[in-house]
């Protein structure tokens, strides 16, 4: 991801001067409801007009110091697929304190159409249509839609959020200038009082095309103390869409966007000065006294007996661990709710058998080492949350939180809301770079996430080919690490085994599965196996005695997942993998394989894979084997091109069918 520091030049001035202000409401133009296409990307469903906002720092009626950020948008929508673009949702914190709420003001919105007279008509947004969503504890969701929408409308809103200053300080509000759909012209103005200092960061790999920095004077007053403004402006024209494509982290990592971190705050009130950039040991110290958080990890006494039948005959304490473990991780039922404090606490979790990832997990921690297992908490983002900025100490970043169990000279991460997740494993969602370990007696200190499993998979076909031009014998199927897991929250969607296995089959419409049997599905450190007896009817005769087999017909690779021109951001393939086909035929007397497959070696640049296919016969029999490897989990931008090409080759490979004819 490309972040550049914007210098905020100040350009000193003797009068209150403002830059910019938003675009007129309420206008539109014949051209614009006429306008069938977008010139500069004419596959878009939707554009932004204009787009403009405004954040700045002042004292509120109720005399406490929020940020107000006023949005304003106007947006040409060409299709029904751009529908998606009228609804809108605002994320609100919500504490018991009223002075601690974010509110949404001025909520006004317009649909504007062309009659069929020419004449333009507008549908105004009733009030009354938005509505409130609670999320979780403090979290809400402001949610509403523009009405009378249509193919060729445009829909304009404006909104103020007031947010207080407490829960955005240490980051000014952000702006994105790139989303789904691309966009005109966007423009933010940032209004930030001298009592405040922020960095600015440019992200992604656009440039902008408008900055302009001014100061307004004595623009900012409380409890006696003013300060002037600096008064920022951001400009970006002709933004194209930031389309996403499969194997990627969070969008936000690398659309363009800018955002503001403290460097230091004065207190109007009392002149104390206060470090945005703060150092982790007092973010230590506060995690420590936090009553949700370390608070909660003080609590081991309360497991202690409780995990003594549970430990019973365990030789080490890896044992120890492993059974504690598995008890804890069927002891809950997640509620679905992330969040890195534990609100509802471990205590009512465990006795409720529900909770929070950091109820369940603040739990797990506090289990193990009443066990006697040296057990830390570490702090993690989430891949949608996105990347955690390790320059710049700020604990509110981190949206998750897990067990790091110390066992010997290993340590294993564990999460236990996700019952199928075995011994050492966490889901995929954690696997973003790193996390903050933090314990009650040391520092914090970062800890790289790289899994130390794979993805792997090893299906063996044995199959002989009748006269009657069908092939039968047995599928064994073999999963071990993410795809085994994977595999078994598959199989546990369905009621039965026997649903499982009749839904597969009926996804494979030539094959005919006659006995199945599924091994250790409960046993979640050990491989899954799966082996099927089958019939396979062959293609249609191309001649007497002449049948054809596409040998990749269980898991085939349709389409490249891979398509753009070019990759401005890397392919995050999560885990390494490895995908290994082993099929043989034993054919009838008389008969071979016309034309075999061709061995093939395709390798990825910098070891980052191969692909490999080998075909050899001995008598009446043939081995064809098939292998994808991808030895490392990230692939970079300028790799992409080499990666696009090798599952071109993967998919023209499995394209081939072979074709078994009577000699």
């Amino acid at each position: 991801m490309k972040k550049t520091l914007l210098t905020l030049a100040i350009l000193t001035c003797l009068c209150r001067v403002a830059f910019t202000q938003d675009f007129p409401y309420g206008q539109t133009s014949t051209d614009e409801l006429k306008m069938s296409r977008y010139a500069k990307d004419t596959s878009a469903h939707a554009v932004v007009l204009n787009e403009y906002g405004k954040s700045e720092i002042a004292v509120a009626n109720d005399d406490n110091i929020k940020l107000r950020f006023e949005y304003h948008v106007k947006i040409k929508i060409f299709d029904a697929r751009g529908f998606d673009e009228a609804t809108k949702e605002i994320e609100l914190r919500n504490y018991t304190d009223k002075s601690e709420q974010d509110e949404v003001e001025k909520l006004t919105g317009t649909t504007y159409s062309l009659a069929e007279n020419g004449s333009v008509t507008r549908a105004e947004f009733d009030p009354s249509k938005e509505y409130i969503t609670r999320n979780y504890k403090e979290k809400s969701t402001l949610k509403f839609t523009m009405p009378a929408l249509a193919p060729g409308c445009i829909i304009e809103y404006k909104y103020t959020l007031v947010r207080p200053i407490g829960l955005c300080l240490e980051h000014f509000q952000p702006w994105e200038f790139q989303s789904d759909i691309p966009k005109v012209y966007s423009k933010y103005e940032a209004l930030i009082p001298g009592h405040f200092t922020y960095n600015a960061a440019l992200h992604g790999f656009l440039k902008l095309t408008e900055t302009k920095a001014d100061v307004q004077r004595s623009c900012f007053s409380a409890a006696g103390s003013s300060s002037d403004c600096s008064d920022l402006v951001y400009g970006m024209a002709n933004v194209p869409a930031f389309v996403e494509e499969e194997f990627m982290t969070s969008a936000r990592n690398y659309r363009s966007s800018i955002t503001f971190d403290l460097v230091e705050y004065t207190s109007p009130f009392n002149g104390e000065k206060f470090k945005g950039t703060t150092e982790w040991r007092n973010i230590d110290y506060n995690l420590k006294d936090a009553y949700s958080f370390g608070g909660e990890l003080k609590k081991t006494s309360y497991f202690k007996d409780r995990m003594v039948p549970i430990t019973a005959g365990q030789a080490d304490d890896l044992g120890k661990a492993m059974a504690v473990y598995a008890y804890m991780q069927q002891h809950y039922k997640w509620n679905n709710y992330e969040g890195a404090y534990s609100y509802d606490g471990v205590k009512k979790a465990f006795e409720s058998h529900s909770g929070s990832v950091a109820d369940i997990n603040l739990g797990l921690i506090d289990a193990l080492n009443s066990a006697g297992i040296n057990t830390e908490a570490v702090l993690v983002s989430t891949r949608e949350n996105g990347f955690v900025n390790d320059l710049y100490p700020a604990v509110n970043e981190f949206n998750y939180v897990i067990a790091k169990a110390n066992i010997g000279d290993k340590s294993y991460f564990l999460d236990a809301t996700d019952r199928m997740l075995p011994f050492g494993m966490l889901p995929f969602e954690c696997l973003n770079d790193k996390g903050r370990a933090f314990n009650l007696d040391k520092p914090s200190y970062w800890v790289d996430l790289n899994p130390s499993q794979k993805r792997v998979s090893t299906t063996m076909l044995d199959l002989t080919l009748a006269e009657d031009g069908k092939l039968k014998g047995t599928i064994t199927r073999y999963s071990f690490g993410y795809e085994a897991y994977e595999t078994r929250v598959a199989i546990k969607k369905f009621t039965t085994q026997d649903e499982y296995v009749a839904d597969f089959g009926a996804q494979l419409p030539k094959v005919k599965i006659l006995k199945s049997e599924i091994t250790d599905l409960d046993s979640l450190d050990k491989p899954l196996t799966e082996k099927y007896e089958v019939e396979i009817r062959t293609g249609d005769k191309t001649g007497a005695g002449s049948y054809s087999f596409n040998p990749f017909f269980l898991s085939k690779i349709a389409t490249n997942p891979f398509k753009l021109a070019a990759r401005t951001y890397p392919v995050d393939m999560e885990v390494l993998s490895e995908y290994r086909t082993v099929l043989t035929v034993h054919l009838p007397a008389g008969y071979s394989v016309d034309s075999p497959p061709q061995n093939i070696s395709e390798a990825l640049p910098n070891k980052g894979g191969r692909f490999l296919t080998e075909f050899s016969s001995e008598g009446d029999s043939f081995t064809f084997s098939h292998i994808i490897q991808l030895t490392k989990p990230v692939f970079q931008p300028e790799e992409y091109p080499y990666l696009k090409e090798f599952y071109n080759k993967i998919i023209l490979s499995e394209k081939a069918e072979m074709v078994f004819k009577k000699k």
